[in-house]
C-alpha cells in the first residue's frame, strides 16, 4: 500500500472534500462561526488571525500537506479522517513506513512519519477532539517504526572555509547579466556561513533587520542582523542578533558582499533594470588582494532599502539578470548551495542549506573556538549538538586514543 502515491493524482470527489479543509488546518471554522454568533465579525477575524499565527508558516505548510495526505488516504480506504479511529491512524502510519519511491527506496524517513502523526494530532486538537495518536496502538506503531528503521539520518556535509572558497570561485562573471546573481549569491554564501544561519533564517532576512555598526576606535564595520522568530524561538522572545564582522580578505568579507549587493539593489530600486545594467557594465573581477569597500558602508547607504516595508535581502534573479520582488524560499537557498557544489565538482546531494550552518561550527572548531563561542553565534543551547560538528571536524582532536602509544 503506497500511501504517499495516493495523494498525487486525486479523484474529483477527493479534491472536492479536501477543498473544504480550513486554510490554516489548525483553526476550526465552525468554532469561529460560533464566535460570530456570540460577538461580531471583527472579533472573530481577530481571533482567527491570532490562532492562525500560533504556528510558524513552515509548520503550517507541513501540517497542511500531511493532513491532506491523511485525508486522501482515508477517502480512498473508506475511513473517517475527523475524528479518526486510532487503528486507522496506526494502519496509515504503517503504510507510510512501507511506501517506496519508483526506484525502490523507502519514501519517508521516520521523522517524516512522526510529523504526519503530529499533524493528525494537531488538527484533532484544533477541533476540540481527543487525539487518536495518544492511543497505545498508535504509540506502539511509531515505536516499532523507529526500532525497525534505526539508520542514523545522513547529515549534510559542512561547507568549511576551503569548500566556501571553491564555491565562490564558481560564481558567474561580474558583468551583465550574471553579475546580479554573483552579488546575491556572494551575500547568501558568506552571510549563511559567517552567521551560522539556517536556510529559513537566511531566506527571512530583510534590509530592515540589518544594522551597520562602526567601531569608533578602530573604524571596523560590523553588521548586526536581527533574526526575529527562529526555529528554536518561534515567538521571537529572545531577540537573537547575529554579528557579521569584516572578513580578512575582500572576496570572503560578508560586509563587503552586502555593500556590493545593497548598491545593486538601490540602483534597481531607483532606476530599474537599466540602472542595474549600467552599474554592471564596468564591473570586473576583483584581484586577489583587492581593497575592502566595507569601511565606507554606513546605515545611510541602506536607508533606501530599509524603509520599514520589510524588503527581503535575498530575492530571485533570472538568467537574464532580472531581480524579483519576493523573498527567496529556504528551499531555494539550499538549491543555490547545491548548484555551486556541483559546479565545483562536489556531490550536490551531500550539500544543502544546512551545510553553511554546519560549516560554521566545523570551521570554528578547527580554528580552536570554545564550545561557548560556537554556541553563541549559532544560537545553540545544547553542547551535544555542537559536539557533533566538532567530531566531524577532527575526530582525533582532544581524543585519548592518540595517547595510547600504538
Amino acid at each position: 500500500m503506497d500511501a504517499p502515491d495516493r495523494a498525487v493524482a486525486l479523484p474529483e470527489a477527493v479534491r472536492t472534500r479536501l477543498a473544504a479543509v480550513t486554510h490554516s488546518v489548525l483553526v476550526d471554522a465552525r468554532a469561529l462561526e460560533r464566535v460570530r454568533d456570540r460577538f461580531d465579525d471583527d472579533q472573530a477575524r481577530a481571533l482567527g488571525r491570532f490562532l492562525a499565527n500560533a504556528q510558524s508558516p513552515n509548520t503550517l505548510r507541513a501540517y497542511r500537506t500531511d493532513w491532506s495526505a491523511f485525508t486522501a488516504w482515508c477517502l480512498a480506504e473508506g475511513r473517517t479522517s475527523l475524528p479518526a479511529d486510532p487503528v486507522d491512524v496506526a494502519v496509515y502510519l504503517a503504510a507510510c513506513a512501507e511506501a517506496r519511491t519508483p526506484d525502490g527506496r523507502l519514501a519517508l524517513a521516520p521523522a517524516s512519519i512522526e510529523r504526519r502523526a503530529a499533524a493528525v494530532a494537531a488538527v484533532h486538537g484544533a477541533h476540540g477532539l481527543e487525539s487518536p495518536t495518544r492511543a497505545e496502538v498508535v504509540r506502539l506503531t511509531l515505536r516499532g517504526i523507529r526500532r525497525t528503521r534505526r539508520a542514523r539520518p545522513r547529515r549534510k556535509d559542512p561547507v568549511v572555509l576551503a569548500t566556501l572558497e571553491a564555491l565562490l570561485a564558481r560564481r558567474p562573471g561580474p558583468g551583465h547579466p550574471g553579475g546580479a546573481t554573483r552579488r546575491r549569491d556572494t551575500v547568501l554564501l558568506l552571510t549563511g556561513f559567517a552567521g551560522a544561519l539556517r536556510r529559513s533564517e537566511l531566506a527571512g532576512i530583510t534590509f530592515d533587520d540589518i544594522t551597520v555598526r562602526t567601531d569608533p576606535a578602530g573604524g571596523a564595520t560590523t553588521l548586526l542582523v536581527a533574526l526575529g522568530a527562529t526555529k528554536t524561538d518561534q515567538e521571537g522572545r529572545r531577540g537573537h542578533v547575529v554579528a557579521l564582522p569584516r572578513g580578512r580578505h575582500r572576496h570572503t568579507c560578508p560586509v563587503c558582499a552586502l555593500a556590493d549587493w545593497a548598491q545593486l539593489r538601490t540602483a534597481h530600486l531607483e532606476g530599474g533594470a537599466g540602472a542595474v545594467r549600467a552599474l554592471l557594465a564596468g564591473a570586473a573581477d576583483e584581484p586577489p588582494a583587492a581593497a575592502h569597500r566595507c569601511g565606507a558602508l554606513s546605515q545611510a547607504d541602506l536607508a533606501p532599502l530599509a524603509d520599514g516595508s520589510g524588503r527581503p535581502l535575498l530575492v530571485p534573479v533570472s538568467r537574464h539578470g532580472a531581480l524579483g520582488a519576493k523573498a527567496m524560499t529556504g528551499q531555494s537557498v539550499g538549491e543555490v548551495v547545491k548548484k555551486y557544489a556541483a559546479r565545483a565538482g562536489l556531490d550536490p546531494d551531500a550539500f544543502g542549506g544546512h551545510s553553511l550552518r554546519a560549516g560554521f561550527a566545523t570551521q570554528a572548531a578547527l580554528g580552536g573556538a570554545a564550545d561557548r563561542e560556537i554556541m553563541r553565534q549559532g544560537r545553540w543551547t545544547n553542547p551535544r549538538t555542537v559536539h557533533d560538528y566538532i567530531r566531524s571536524a577532527d575526530p582525533l582532536d582532544d581524543n585519548a586514543v592518540t595517547r595510547l602509544g600504538l
